[in-house]
């Protein structure tokens, strides 16, 4: 499967509006991160498919910058606006679709995108609006077009949202805790993708040395940290990091391993 990052940054994205700390300055393209998503891409032909992992503000930027002609499934973590709010976009996904665009998230996840999209679902001129299949996600096992997804409960801050397992490979953004049994289920991992925001602790998500615990806990061969604020330097911190792990990018394409 090939793994795009879309976007690497936090909720306000680097460089932040009105700063001018060094990071926010600088010129180095690996400090430029939009809102955090990633594109699936598996299989081919006709048998292929591509799956969108959250719909951030900056969904179309990332589609025209990235290229992405179209979309099959769209999972969500969670409803917070900078995973969420890109939503509208995926209209452009859904004018050539015979049926709705089947976008899969929690109860909690669902409920916020049918009050935020009302006008999606209530709306007469549907021909122009999102086409959306809701679709609830609950502990079991996902088949989408033949790609086998474990959702993971994992904790941000008091919120629980999903997590996703596919093969050896695992996208965990947005979280400060991850569960025993969760934890179990990120064991034997080639590749991670997980949070890791500043050097300081936030009250929602995982800093730097707490990610680090989680590494050296489950022991993936590889891990990128992803919704990275501008407080983390792109080359200063990749310089500070153990090897295995460095922090993730926009544009960053990784190969993984899905299994059948």
């Amino acid at each position: 499967m090939k793994v795009t990052l879309l976007g690497t940054g936090t909720s306000v994205g680097v460089p932040r509006i009105g700063c001018a700390c060094p990071v926010c300055v600088s010129e180095d393209p690996h400090n430029k991160r939009l809102r955090c998503s990633v594109l699936l891409e598996y299989g081919h032909g006709p048998a292929g498919a591509a799956v969108l992992i959250d719909t951030t503000p900056d969904l179309r930027t990332q589609a025209l910058r990235y290229e992405i002609n179209r979309l099959d499934a769209v999972l969500f973590t969670h409803g917070h606006a900078d995973h969420l709010h890109g939503l509208d976009d995926v209209r452009c996904f859904c004018f050539d679709r015979d049926q709705p665009l089947p976008c899969y998230g929690d109860e909690r996840t669902l409920e916020r995108i049918r009050r935020v999209f009302d006008y999606a679902f209530d709306s007469p001129y549907a021909h122009s609006l999102p086409q959306l299949d809701l679709r609830l996600i609950e502990s079991e096992p996902l088949d989408l077009h033949g790609l086998h997804v474990q959702p993971i409960t994992v904790m941000h801050g008091r919120l629980p949202v999903l997590a996703f397992r596919m093969g050896d490979f695992a996208y965990v953004t947005d979280c400060n805790a991850i569960p025993e049994d969760s934890m179990d289920q990120l064991r034997d991992l080639d590749t991670l993708i997980l949070d890791a925001l500043r050097p300081n602790e936030h009250p929602t998500h995982f800093n730097i040395a707490q990610a680090l615990d989680v590494v050296s806990e489950i022991k993936p061969r590889r891990t990128f940290f992803t919704h990275v604020a501008h407080e983390l330097d792109h080359q200063s911190t990749n310089q500070s990091l153990p090897p295995g792990v460095e922090l993730a990018y926009d544009g960053l394409i990784l190969e993984v391993d899905v299994g059948e």
